[in-house]
């Protein structure tokens, strides 16, 4: 008895659930977009402009990519100590380690940010700690940066750990016997094999950290033009009944999804055409 090949399949059968998906991709993403796009530009190109131009548009824009950037960057180098770690040692208590790195996926934006409203608010735990020293952290900048950080440290950490773990450490360990240093074997053997999964991992870090709403609603204080991101400038617009300005503004964030998914495509085509 011979096994069936996989496509063969008859035509009915294909084109049903064909027609299936592509129902489903209209109705769940092109359609939400067509009308961001048509509301945004429902009262013209001048109020459009008007809404991304105006001064606490840009200061959002400018308060979303710091944060994304820091929390980027601390991401990036903990994804790689982190993946290093795991990777490449033996030690106890390294699946608790990659169960600590899943815990953003499990637990809600909204509670992450409670939780440092707990910790570094009126009354929070080390309250009195910076209200001495003068220091910030709810309904500030740091507060953002931190809650940012905490919603997206998985992303990189996560690409690179079982990519590193399919490389082994063979070649490692024959560069170290040849009296190769840490460095170099860094430089010259891991970071080469990683740095499609590494690129990867930061831009799905980035499109996590522009579009993060939750955690940042909870800590940043909406106070406009100091502490309010995109998505939150997005919210206050459309709480106002300015819902042209809401779409033009959430359109950045459409812009700035399908710059994503193009670099994440390349990204994904050269990983490949390496690996070739």
């Amino acid at each position: 008895m011979t096994k069936k090949s996989i496509g063969t399949e008859p035509k009915l059968v294909r084109w049903l659930l064909i027609g299936i998906t592509v129902i489903f991709l209209l109705l769940m993403l092109c359609l939400p977009l067509m009308m961001i796009f048509s509301q945004a530009f429902k009262k013209g190109l001048n109020v459009y402009f008007a809404a991304v131009s105006d001064k606490n548009t840009l200061s959002a824009v400018q308060l979303t990519l710091i944060a994304t950037l820091i929390a980027v960057l601390l991401n990036t180098i903990f994804g790689l100590f982190a993946a290093w770690a795991i990777s490449k040692f033996t030690f106890k208590r390294k699946n608790l380690l990659i169960t600590l790195i899943d815990l953003p996926f499990s637990i809600s934006p909204v509670i992450a940010g409670l939780v440092f409203v707990l910790a570094f608010g009126r009354n929070g735990v080390f309250y009195e700690f910076l209200y001495a020293h003068d220091i910030k952290i709810i309904f500030a900048l740091p507060g953002i940066i931190l809650a940012t950080i905490f919603v997206t440290f998985p992303f990189v950490a996560r690409e690179l750990i079982p990519l590193m773990q399919a490389q082994g450490t063979a070649e490692e360990e024959a560069a170290a016997s040849m009296g190769a240093n840490g460095w170099t074997i860094f430089s010259k053997i891991t970071m080469p094999n990683i740095k499609w999964g590494l690129l990867y991992g930061i831009i799905l870090c980035s499109a996590r950290a522009m579009g993060e709403f939750g955690a940042v609603s909870v800590v940043s204080g909406h106070i406009r033009g100091k502490t309010n991101t995109l998505p939150l400038q997005v919210e206050i617009l459309y709480n106002e009944y300015q819902f042209s300005a809401a779409f033009a503004v959430a359109s950045l964030l459409v812009f700035i999804a399908i710059l994503t998914l193009i670099l994440r495509n390349i990204i994904e085509w050269q990983g490949k055409k390496h690996k070739g």
